[in-house]
């Protein structure tokens, strides 16, 4: 049974989720603040944080990048908050997802479905080598693409996209992330670099690189993997 924490200073809402996902088959703490948040975040280590932006005390995006100085536990932001600026912030401190309010119960356990593989993924540690979509395999051992049987060339700039990706299932990797990690922290800004090279990938690997099944886009925001 995996535990998550909830965290939202509407009380209603609260008891509405806790009760929803006790009914799914979770373990639910609940925290109406980021004080209470951080106490259980450091001393019951949930498995998923469900967390809103809009606390009393603390600023949402200030809670995720506490939690991350020690814990990279899967974080779905749960907001009011429809700007992509605040879901950009959110993601660059390190959370996973982010869901926007109004919201159904069903998009939520889809979100918590993806992190749970996350959590799967991780916890198999170093047996994950291989990812098999269908469409094309992925080998980050011996960092090799095949499609349809036939060995995929990729440059040394796709895999590193790739294997960024395929390495978080679900996780949306913002832009700034993306662009910092690969090539370099005076790089952030340059997204059109990102536009490039995610053309080329999609032409390589997906069978419609029109519509893409798996490596996909979040307008504004960054990129998701999607097995």
């Amino acid at each position: 049974m995996r535990t998550v924490l909830v965290v939202d200073d509407e009380a209603q809402l609260l008891r509405a989720l806790q009760v929803n996902l006790h009914a799914e088959g979770y373990a639910v703490l609940t925290a109406l603040d980021g004080a209470t948040a951080l106490q259980h975040a450091e001393n019951s280590r949930p498995d998923i944080i469900v967390l809103d932006l809009g606390l009393p005390d603390i600023n949402g995006v200030d809670v995720i990048t506490r939690i991350r100085r020690s814990s990279n536990t899967p974080i779905i932001v749960l907001s009011a908050r429809h700007g992509s600026v605040d879901k950009v912030r959110a993601l660059d401190a390190g959370a996973d997802d982010y869901v926007t309010k109004p919201f159904g119960l069903d998009e939520l356990l889809a979100r918590l479905r993806v992190a749970e593989r996350r959590l799967s993924s991780s916890d198999g540690g170093a047996q994950v080598r291989t990812v098999d979509v269908g469409d094309f395999q992925v080998n980050l051992a011996s960092q090799k693409v095949t499609r349809d049987g036939a060995p995929v060339r990729l440059t040394p700039r796709e895999w590193a996209i790739l294997q960024l990706l395929v390495r978080n299932p679900g996780r949306l990797i913002t832009q700034q992330q993306m662009l910092t990690k690969i090539w370099g922290p005076g790089y952030g800004n340059e997204t059109h670099y990102l536009r490039v090279y995610m053309g080329q990938l999609r032409r390589k690997l997906e069978a419609d690189p029109a519509r893409p099944r798996h490596l996909l886009t979040e307008a504004g925001m960054g990129y998701r993997f999607e097995p």
